[in-house]
């Protein structure tokens, strides 16, 4: 009854489903690895910042030892010193911040090292709309707070332009470049003590930098769709074998129909 398998049409058809589901395979055991090499990026990120928030306080000259160091998964949240005086000329506020579920803006005052190169720091966050900000403290001052990444156009609250003078819509070397005079370390750091009237801000991990993203789950998610892929190949094929079977067991007990 199953001897129509070998006929080359039939033949033809086995291979092309036999290779049809091998690809869907493939490309969902691939979809599978990459998410589950995102979930292992984000364990690893969240010992890693485990790890750094419990280190001692580490010079920022050590952290970051030069212009080009930049901040890594590594070294966000790690708890820093850096001495300097503020420059409270080119000070900055950048709203659309939100910190315990509330809206307001951080107050960013670049601190100037004795070796030439600015800290962005962030002095601390207050509700509401952008307003008056504390008084900047005059001469050599100590900062201790924890280092933050660069944000980007992705990261929440980043806006792109159009802001009024002496605003920033996102804090990273390449936007801070345009408004002060002196170069600038990579990231921020969030001060942990912060003048009255301001609140510290949490550390804030990088937009997906801990590897756990929506485009994980989406892995996760294509992973299902091509091992369905497969398994309707599958359905099919034995769906198309069982009618032409059927058929031909028909035509063997005489009971095709009749055509005029």
């Amino acid at each position: 009854m199953y001897r129509f398998l070998l006929s080359p049409r039939w033949l033809v058809g086995t291979v092309v489903a036999v290779a049809a589901i091998v690809v869907c395979l493939m490309l969902g055991t691939w979809q599978l690895d990459r998410f589950e090499s995102r979930v292992s990026t984000h364990q690893e990120n969240g010992r890693a910042a485990a790890a750094s928030a419990q280190a001692d306080v580490q010079p920022l000259a050590a952290v970051l030892p030069d212009g080009a160091a930049k901040v890594g998964t590594d070294t966000v949240g790690r708890t820093v010193r850096v001495t300097g005086a503020y420059d409270g000329a080119h000070q900055l506020l950048v709203p659309s911040r939100t910190v315990d579920g509330k809206q307001g803006y951080y107050v960013l005052t670049p601190l100037l090292t004795d070796g030439g190169r600015a800290v962005a720091v962030v002095r601390g966050w207050a509700a509401g709309g952008p307003g008056a900000a504390p008084d900047v403290p005059a001469g050599q001052v100590s900062v201790t707070g924890r280092l933050q990444a660069p944000e980007n156009s992705g990261s929440g609250g980043a806006v792109a332009g159009g802001l009024p003078a002496g605003q920033l819509g996102t804090i990273s070397p390449a936007t801070l470049v345009n408004v002060l005079p002196y170069p600038v370390y990579d990231g921020w750091v969030a001060a942990d003590d912060v003048p009255s009237g301001l609140t510290a801000v949490p550390t804030v991990q990088p937009e997906g930098g801990d590897g756990l993203s929506l485009r994980a789950f989406q892995n996760l998610g294509y992973t299902l769709e091509w091992f369905v892929f497969a398994g309707f190949v599958v359905f099919m094929w034995f769906r198309l074998v069982r009618r032409e079977a059927e058929a031909a067991q028909d035509r063997a007990l005489g009971l095709d129909p009749v055509l005029d």
